[in-house]
């Protein structure tokens, strides 16, 4: 029997190069920005049954603190696992160490268009693909386009037709860190957050949409003020 209890880690450290304060600056009228965006997502989905937040961010430590949720878990992370040149893997073991059970939930506040909703869908899948032999789940999006890499294409042959209709072409999927999942025990197994069949759960380019630099964080603001997302 698969053990259902789901605990999202949410890893948000201070000094973002690319965008200052891009956690926590005021963001689309939220006072709080990006981090009061997810945690109030997080915190309303049906199927996530504890939230980590780990974090050297003291504005965003005391801002969660104010909350006063019984299902979030504050972890005041060092300054050695907070730095720019903290990788992944490190973090993978990080995890691990605060959630060492049950299934983890590995999500970002620069995907402010997943909502609690689609966080409970995923979750979903993610367990209904698990019993048709997949091993963990993370989000793309699909790519239908010309793509090349090292002076040729990817995703199509020439030498059978020079252009392809673009709605023909195979998508390439890219993966946009909305959601990773796991169980705790393949992170043990494998020190990865997904495992050697994971599920790829496409998202559209709105819902998937990551904020990684200043131009993004703008555009974000206006799919938010134009309606054209809700968060």
């Amino acid at each position: 029997m698969i053990k259902k209890k789901v605990t999202c880690f949410l890893p948000c450290r201070a000094g973002s190069q690319r965008v200052v304060r891009k956690n926590i600056k005021p963001f689309a009228g939220y006072d709080h920005g990006l981090i009061k965006v997810k945690l109030r997502q997080l915190l309303a989905a049906e199927r996530i049954d504890e939230v980590v937040l780990s974090t050297n961010d003291a504005d965003i430590l005391a801002y969660a603190e104010t909350l006063e949720v019984p299902h979030l878990r504050l972890h005041r992370r060092v300054e050695e696992l907070s730095s720019s040149a903290t990788s992944t893997d490190q973090l993978i073991t990080h995890a691990l160490e605060l959630i060492p059970e049950g299934h983890i939930l590995w999500t970002h506040v620069t995907s402010p268009f997943i909502t609690a909703q689609r966080y409970d869908e995923v979750i979903q899948t993610y367990f209904q693909q698990l019993k048709n032999g997949y091993d963990s789940l993370m989000t793309t999006t699909a790519i239908h386009g010309f793509l090349w890499q090292d002076e040729h294409p990817i995703n199509y042959d020439r030498t059978i037709e020079k252009w392809p209709r673009t709605q023909t072409l195979k998508p390439v999927h890219e993966v946009n860190s909305g959601a990773f999942m796991a169980p705790a025990s393949l992170y043990r197994e494998m020190d990865d957050r997904i495992g050697r069949h994971p599920y790829l759960y496409v998202m559209d380019k709105l819902t998937g949409f990551d904020i990684d630099w200043p131009e993004d964080f703008v555009m974000a603001e206006c799919l938010v003020e134009k309606g054209l997302v809700g968060v």
